[in-house]
């Protein structure tokens, strides 16, 4: 700081030295000083911040993990839970037991942590009974362990490679789409007719149904967007297929039918009084009326689905003059994706499916799956192909609709298990139907190797098991060996691909990376529960919703309005039930099975820092840490 020859231009700019040093900015010690002092600063506010950030993560394990305080434990009704927690449990308990064994072996001088080869002793080096069963412990694990371990993770590590070829043919046909700009166009203006009075009939005649079941937040929203589609109203019928449970719910729905059908708008309201075979078996039962049989196409919205007035306009002509095409598919675009961290990581994961996956197929094979909810089918091809089985919990792009993704965990958990469960109940049950199909080869393996193996079954099969048990046990079997590309390298390509249709998320690519591979833990019970029916694989849960209608709007409540049969408005039961509801306190959950996942990562964590392996224990480290916020309820919706 003494020196003459000394500048603040030659700190601070790294090709300061190729410049003219100007006389008036040479040697100010006291600049110096006060720059280091700011860098200082901010290197111990950035400390600060994170012990916050730590210290307020130690107060709520402390608070839900231990004293227990407005938290629950999560159900373990999906799937075969209880069964893989007592496993995941077993494991946990080995993991300690044997770090714990190493640790007094170290201290004995028997074991070195960074050494994978075994020493077997001779007699004269045996020092009593513990160190007889050490040396043992060493064969058996070299023996016998390793190579069954070794085994698990070569064929898992094949699988991920796959499903990674898979993942990057699907970008860059994605990549070739986008150069080549392919996107499905109507020519002309399909309604455009030389007679104005025969106007109406160029226009075909469409069906809306709504299903829904419960859905007080958003009920209103949805039946006022499709009650403003822009189409003729002699061409259109709305059905409101209502499988709703609480009387309360049903007269509110029936109160805004009622004045949507005022404004001159073709609705009808349809209740059933046993929910069989949940949203297929509404839509099964909504189509077997009489009246259907005069319509040609059936648009599907979800209850909280919000179309825009130009929807049908946007979708129908693409069937003019293509008597093959049975669906039009609309993407989703979410009117929450920015709440919270939770709805940020699935707004990634859904945008690469539409924008991605469906588009890919859509162009390359002319074959998609149908989302459930924003298209537009053909009614005879929809009859053609059997309509609406209700022996599953699945129904089954340039236009986008608007909807909501799951703002708290516990709902995202019980969507993922219904999306993952059900098409492994439908790959069971329509296997050789597919097999006996007229469709192509080229299709049918697309469907059953692609579509239901590698991504419903192989990606949950494979994530599980390599990176939420086998990773953790190579740090006890070192004889086991898992390449570094496999835990870091390709992971974060495939990441990054699947962030390229928003990359805004960018900055996510750490949190998504880790959340997806704490998913893989629901995804993995759904799916081995949907194939093989265990527990409550055939259960439809709905998601909850908030009930937004744009992305900067706030949850407003619901003006409350009853309509009865009678034509008179009761609004005193439901005012009542309304407050019940608002007192009801909510509680965030506790979920066992990510909370031992996350003591057995953390465990292998210290193995691996004992051992110096570097990667593997960042990668454990901070997995470890994601599982316990997951299995606190501490991502998604915050509730104090």
């Amino acid at each position: 700081m003494e020196s003459p020859d000394f500048s603040i231009v030659e700190i601070n700019g790294p090709d300061s030295a190729f410049k003219p040093v100007e006389k008036s900015r040479l040697k100010n010690p006291k600049q110096v000083t006060w720059i280091l002092l700011l860098k200082a600063n901010r290197a111990v506010g950035f400390v600060a911040r994170l012990a916050a950030v730590l210290w307020s993560l130690l107060g709520a394990i402390k608070r839900r993990l231990i004293l227990r305080q407005g938290v629950a434990i999560a159900s373990e009704k999906l799937g075969n839970s209880k069964l893989m927690l007592k496993i995941i449990r077993v494991i946990l308990v080995i993991s300690l037991a044997t770090l714990g064994f190493e640790v007094f072996a170290y201290l004995k001088g028997w074991h070195y942590f960074d050494n994978t080869n075994l020493y077997v002793l001779n007699g004269s080096d045996i020092q009593g009974l513990f160190h007889v069963i050490y040396v043992g412990w060493l064969e058996i694990r070299a023996n016998y362990i390793a190579p069954f371990v070794q085994s698990v993770s070569t064929f898992c590590v094949v699988l991920f490679i796959i499903q990674s070829l898979d993942r990057l043919i699907l970008c860059l046909g994605c990549l070739y789409i986008k150069m080549k700009k392919i996107k499905p166009r109507i020519n002309g203006d399909p309604f455009q007719v030389d007679d104005p009075e025969g106007a109406l009939d160029n226009y075909p005649m469409v069906l809306v149904q709504i299903p829904m079941c419960n859905e007080r937040e958003v009920y209103e929203l949805s039946i006022s967007a499709v009650c403003q589609l822009d189409w003729p109203k002699e061409r259109l019928l709305i059905q409101i297929l209502d499988d709703s449970d609480d009387e309360s719910i049903q007269r509110l729905i029936i109160a805004e039918v009622s004045k949507w059908s005022q404004k001159g708008i073709n609705i009808i309201y349809r209740h059933r009084l046993l929910r069989t075979g949940y949203k297929a078996g509404n839509l099964n039962s909504a189509m077997t009326c009489d009246y259907v049989k005069d319509y040609q196409f059936v648009a599907i919205f979800d209850a909280d689905f919000q179309p825009t007035p130009d929807f049908l306009k946007q979708t129908v002509p693409h069937f003019k003059d293509n008597p093959e095409l049975g669906l039009v598919q609309a993407r989703w675009a979410f009117v929450n994706k920015d709440e919270n961290l939770l709805t940020r990581l699935q707004n990634i994961n859904l945008c690469f499916h539409f924008e991605v996956e469906q588009q890919v197929n859509g162009v390359f094979l002319n074959f998609f799956g149908f989302n459930g909810t924003a298209g537009v089918w053909r009614i005879k091809a929809l009859e053609d192909s059997g309509g609406w089985l209700e022996r599953t919990t699945v129904e089954d792009m340039d236009i986008a609709v608007l909807c909501e993704v799951p703002e708290s965990f516990e709902a995202y958990r019980k969507q993922q298990h219904r999306w993952h469960s059900g098409p492994m109940q439908l790959f069971r049950l329509c296997l050789p139907a597919v097999i006996k199909s007229k469709i192509s080869i080229w299709k049918k393996a697309n469907l059953i190797l692609l579509f239901f193996l590698l991504r419903k079954l192989i990606l949950p099969l494979y994530s599980f098991t390599l990176f939420c048990i086998v990773l953790p046990l190579t740090m006890f079997i070192p004889e086991a060996k898992l390449p570094m590309w496999v835990i870091c390298y390709i992971p974060i390509l495939m990441t990054f691909l699947n962030i390229i249709p928003t990359p805004k998320s960018i900055p996510f690519i750490a949190p998504y990376l880790l959340f997806e591979n704490t998913m893989s833990v629901t995804k993995f019970n759904a799916m081995v529960s949907g194939l093989f029916q265990l527990g409550s694989s055939y259960e439809w849960i709905v998601t909850k919703k908030a009930g937004r209608s744009s992305e900067s709007e706030p949850i407003k409540p619901q003006i409350t309005r009853v309509a009865l049969e009678n034509g008179l408005f009761d609004l005193t039961l439901l005012k009542e039930h309304k407050k019940e509801q608002e007192l009801k306190k909510k509680t965030n959950k506790i979920y066992r099975k990510e909370l031992a996942l996350a003591f057995l990562l953390l465990t292998a964590s210290v193995r691996s820092l004992l051992s110096a392996h570097g990667l593997h224990f960042y990668f454990l480290l901070f997995q470890g840490v994601t599982f316990i916020l997951v299995g606190l309820d501490l991502i998604g919706e915050q509730i104090s």
